[in-house]
């Protein structure tokens, strides 16, 4: 059984809550020309007493062991992901071979504020969220808070964080592939610092180099140095909110307006990323597993009968996560129709096997 979550609650002290004080504004952006860390007193809501479930004893061996690290608002639609996620993560971690002997510890860190009824069995830290209404409807603002929260409190006995996402599924182990002081992470395709240099030189002015220093990523997966990433978290949060906060970067960037401001953070910090397009896949338009770690399911994927894709159009089968928003998926969903692409078909077989084995899934389902 994984160690349960213990939390110290403390009160927020309503002049730490006070965003003229806690974060960097706009008008300072402009006037200061770079971005540096808060000071901790200024963070809002952070706990000295806050104690972490561990996720047990770190299984990771050597020097360059990583400690798994997902984000959850506390959601069912988040709390059933996290539950598979888990799942593939122990089963990725116990791998026969020694692949996952670079797999440490794990941790949920939870950013509602309150423990939930999963503390037993997932390794959960639970974090402040942000004061009500600073995230203005864009719930991602508290993904950085809540790894700032969890560096600066948690006994964290690897050496590497690799920050992972609720709807990710662990295919099979993964090796620390982090190198020579720079990070590992994923290339997306849609991160395009070129085509918004306008808008990013307000975060990450010309004294700080050609915007070619900015890597086509987001925050997640990424494996960084410990070290390295309790610098860039601030930094991280800060960009995020002034981003959000401007109303011609909230537009340009849209959704993935923190993966910008996690991307520029790393810049900033002078942590280059080694790009690995096999670090994930995302179904349905990676069509094979090939030599992949993680599936990402954030896409839909409806196809019509004869396997054929349905994109924007609800298919007569399809697997989507977000038709499980207000309850998690039942057990043995119908595998997909012949045709369809191995991808998508192992991203429901994975679904399946762990909800068959994960226990009191029905129960939970059923609330």
């Amino acid at each position: 059984m994984a160690a349960p979550c213990r939390c110290g609650r403390g009160a927020l002290p309503l002049l730490l809550i006070s965003l003229s004080a806690a974060y960097l504004t706009y008008t300072a952006l402009l006037s200061s020309r770079s971005l540096l860390p808060l000071p901790t007193a200024s963070f809002p809501g952070a706990t000295a007493n806050r104690r972490v479930a561990s996720g047990g004893t770190a299984r990771g061996s050597g020097q360059r062991a990583f400690h798994t690290a997902v984000t959850a608002s506390g959601s069912l639609y988040n709390t059933w992901q996290c539950r598979v996620m888990y799942y593939w993560f122990k089963r990725a971690r116990e791998a026969s071979g020694g692949g996952g002997a670079e797999m440490g510890g794990f941790t949920r860190i939870l950013h509602s504020g309150k423990p939930d009824a999963f503390v037993e069995e997932i390794p959960t830290f639970v974090a402040d969220p942000l004061p009500a209404g600073t995230d203005q409807g864009y719930v991602v603002l508290n993904r950085p808070w809540a790894f700032v929260q969890w560096l600066q409190k948690a006994d964290i006995q690897e050496e590497y964080i690799l920050m992972a996402e609720p709807d990710h599924l662990i295919v099979k182990p993964i090796p620390n592939l982090s190198r020579d002081g720079r990070s590992a992470a994923f290339p997306f395709f849609y991160i395009e610092p070129k085509k918004y240099e306008n808008v990013l030189r307000k975060f990450f002015p010309e004294h700080e180099g050609p915007i070619t220093k900015i890597d086509p990523i987001g925050n997640s997966p990424v494996i960084a140095r410990k070290e390295s990433l309790a610098r860039i978290a601030p930094t991280w949060m800060n960009i995020s909110i002034a981003m959000k906060k401007d109303p011609e970067t909230d537009k340009a960037f849209g959704w993935v307006l923190e993966m910008y401001a996690y991307a520029v953070a790393s810049a900033l910090h002078g942590v280059g990323n080694i790009l690995h397009k096999d670090f994930m896949i995302q179904p349905p338009w990676d069509l094979e597993i090939g030599d992949a770690f993680i599936i990402h399911y954030t896409y839909g994927c409806d196809y019509d009968m004869k396997g054929k894709l349905t994109y924007g159009k609800v298919g007569e089968w399809r697997f989507d996560k977000r038709s499980y928003d207000s309850k998690p998926p039942p057990r043995n969903l119908p595998l997909p129709p012949n045709g369809v692409p191995q991808s998508v078909v192992t991203l429901v077989k994975m679904v399946n096997e762990a909800t068959a084995n994960i226990p009191n899934w029905d129960s939970y389902a059923a609330e």
